[in-house]
């Protein structure tokens, strides 16, 4: 076996561990996990795997790819949390190994096996790895699209520019037009930084083009042949033009935003940026950019600066920028193999214990998840029941308790919070019930979520509700039917 095939066994393996150990223990959280998890699931009880559904309703959230893999997973392991977390963990090796071969081509075997060691260790990245969420998915096609570009830019071979149309219509199927629109800029960015604007006729834009509507546009025209301008309003009114110009979490609107992103998510790496600034402050002198370093640059920074400039901020979403970060950071401590070696051996330590430490227990009993909730009463409530909760509404009831749940409010209420046009309301496809329309012939299960335990003598007749069991976060209470 050679040395490549070897340092890619290796990285597999340990890739593997890391990403893959106790997923298993690790209960399906909300907000964001369960969506995923429950509309797979729905997708694959229906037989429909086109439109992607939830509570038994239409989802335009995101599109099917990463539902795709959920369904596929579900038929190898079973509906269960590790089949969840196993494709973004595969995916998450794959990058691993694609950092790996990309700085190893361009730079050589050390740097390449440094960066895949950066990587895998940064928290974000990590985390992102073992979480049921499309990112570690977009990371691999969004990052093969620019690898793809470098190489047919430093190459005579221009038809290497036909990979980027395919892997942006891979990222498309994954998260939507940002697959193709940022990765896209970024190469154009990258052109004019080198004033090599010849380049852009050598792009193969229109027949790439047709490799990405072959790629990407049979599932988006199958959408919009079943849908109608449904699906147009909601995926890209909604999901992509609203979340780019008005703000979901406008507390976190701020400047420095994805500067804190950056040191959190690269942790124990994070020092390096604060050290090579220092460093070439005290010299008084900037280092010279080459062809690659310059286009690493390029990549990193638009990225951060594309999302900044977005209305919306996530944490995610600048996760594809450490994959040239991690690349420049390998070239900073290339004369410090062992403090890498070291640090990465401490840190795949570390992420174990916080595996089974604090990811465990936090998910089961710190109120991410209702998966103990559900265990109350998934066991005892039949067809004709009706589980209703009251206060912040967790998806995952639904998935762990495999029985539709509906989401309790005053009659005044509702109206205000149903979908209507472009606003963040079209994301509240749950089942509505007013108090008003509980009925008294039915056995009804309630769970009650901690911002409502002031509320609950208030807001009903206690005398009639019998509690089941209480947790931190949420109660459970039975009322009978007269």
């Amino acid at each position: 076996m050679d040395t490549t095939k070897k340092d890619i066994s290796l990285i597999a393996a340990v890739g593997l561990i890391l990403f893959l150990l106790g997923n298993w223990a690790i209960a399906i959280t909300d907000p964001v996990e369960s969506n995923y998890t429950l509309t797979a699931l729905e997708m694959l009880r229906s037989g429909d795997y086109v439109s992607p559904r939830i509570y038994g309703n239409f989802w335009y959230d995101k599109p099917a790819f990463f539902y795709w893999e959920l369904i596929a997973a579900y038929k190898l392991f079973g509906v269960n949390e590790f089949a969840a977390r196993f494709f973004p963990g595969v995916f998450g090796v794959i990058g691993l190994i694609m950092t790996y071969m990309f700085a190893k081509k361009v730079y050589d075997r050390r740097t390449g096996l440094m960066a895949a060691g950066i990587l895998g260790t940064c928290f974000e990245y990590w985390l992102l790895s073992k979480t049921v969420i499309t990112d570690a998915t977009l990371f691999v096609f969004f990052n093969a699209f620019l690898i793809s570009f470098y190489a047919a830019y430093t190459s005579s071979n221009k038809n290497l520019y036909y990979l980027c149309y395919f892997f942006a219509g891979l990222a498309t199927l994954d998260k939507g037009p940002i697959g193709i629109l940022l990765p896209g800029f970024i190469g154009l960015v990258y052109l004019c930084v080198r004033r090599d604007f010849k380049e852009i006729l050598r792009l193969r834009l229109l027949t790439g083009l047709v490799v990405y509507l072959l790629t990407a546009g049979g599932w988006y025209y199958a959408m919009y042949t079943i849908h109608g301008m449904d699906f147009i309003d909601n995926f890209l009114g909604v999901h992509n033009f609203l979340r780019a110009t008005q703000s979901e979490h406008p507390q976190w609107d701020v400047w420095w935003y994805y500067l804190m992103i950056f040191f959190l998510g690269c942790l124990p790496w994070s020092w390096t940026l604060p050290a090579a600034l220092s460093k070439y402050i005290r010299r008084r002198e900037w280092p010279e950019f080459d062809r690659l370093s310059c286009f690493l640059l390029v990549w990193a920074l638009v990225v951060n600066i594309f999302y900044q400039c977005m209305a919306t901020k996530y944490t995610t979403y600048t996760l594809p920028g450490l994959l040239p970060i991690s690349i420049l950071m390998a070239r900073y401590l290339y004369n410090r193999e062992k403090l890498v070696k070291r640090t990465v051996g401490v840190m795949l330590a570390v992420y174990a214990v916080l595996t089974f430490a604090v990811a465990v227990p936090a998910c089961s009993n710190e109120g991410y998840s209702s998966k103990n909730v559900a265990a109350v009463y998934r066991d005892r409530v039949h067809e004709d029941d009706l589980v209703v909760s009251y206060g912040d509404y967790k998806t995952s009831a639904v998935f762990y308790g495999d029985k539709m749940v509906y989401r309790l409010e005053h009659g005044s209420q509702i109206a205000d919070m149903l979908p209507d046009g472009k606003s963040w309301n079209a994301k509240n496809v749950m089942p509505f019930i007013s108090f008003e329309e509980l009925p008294r012939d039915k056995d009804i299960y309630l769970i009650l979520n901690n911002r409502k335990f002031d509320v609950f003598e208030k807001d009903f007749n206690t005398s009639e509700w019998e509690l089941l069991d209480s947790f931190k976060n949420a109660r459970v209470y039975y009322r009978k039917a007269k």
